[in-house]
């Protein structure tokens, strides 16, 4: 089968730092480091295996940015950024205080949205999941209505658990979400966790 490029697809648009609030819409975290006058910020993302943390410092060193792969005290892979200025303004608006939220006028693109998936989306039978973070349930109501406006209507479940995500189902919207991330990551167990129809 020959996949043609899709114009809403990750792999046509060009990469740059914000693609990665995608992160934050999962479960991903950003916080700002240094004084006032040598001030920047670090985004990392606790992951659940190591092809994700692979792809997402692929991801993060197309955007011009330095990633770490590290292990968290469990074991679990951890990516992260260097210290960088550049991502001061995503922390600003991503946090009031030490409290994650959503951006008011944030709307996820393509890139934005395969940085979610790689970081935590994973197949549900005929359905897909896109993970919230569960620390942060202030997000969850904005990043569904997010995902409505660029045409993606999920639904917003496990809202009491400790594994919230936005539910994506039925052809056309899993349809317009594989157009959206574009290939999956050249590795099989990466192919196992991409949506599919």
């Amino acid at each position: 089968m020959v996949s043609q490029l899709s114009f809403f697809s990750a792999e046509s648009v060009p990469p740059a730092v914000a693609d990665l609030t995608g992160l934050l819409a999962g479960p991903g975290q950003v916080v700002l480091v240094g004084s006032a006058e040598e001030q920047g910020a670090r985004l990392s993302v606790v992951v659940d295996q190591s092809w994700r943390a692979e792809a997402l410092a692929e991801m993060i060193t197309e955007a011009g940015l330095q990633p770490e792969i590290t292990r968290t005290d469990e074991g679990s892979p951890l990516v992260r950024t260097t210290v960088d200025p550049r991502l001061s303004a995503m922390a600003a608006d991503w946090t009031r205080g030490a409290v994650k939220r959503v951006p008011p006028q944030w709307l996820p693109g393509p890139r934005e949205i395969r940085a979610w998936a790689l970081a935590a989306g994973t197949p549900e039978a005929d359905r897909y999941l896109l993970g919230l973070d569960p620390h942060a349930p202030d997000t969850h109501a904005p990043l569904a209505s997010a995902m409505m406006r660029v045409g993606i209507a999920p639904t917003l479940i496990g809202t009491r658990g400790s594994r919230p995500a936005l539910r994506i189902s039925g052809r056309r919207r899993l349809l317009r979400l594989v157009e959206t991330l574009g290939e999956p990551p050249d590795n099989a167990e990466a192919l196992a966790q991409w949506p599919r129809i």
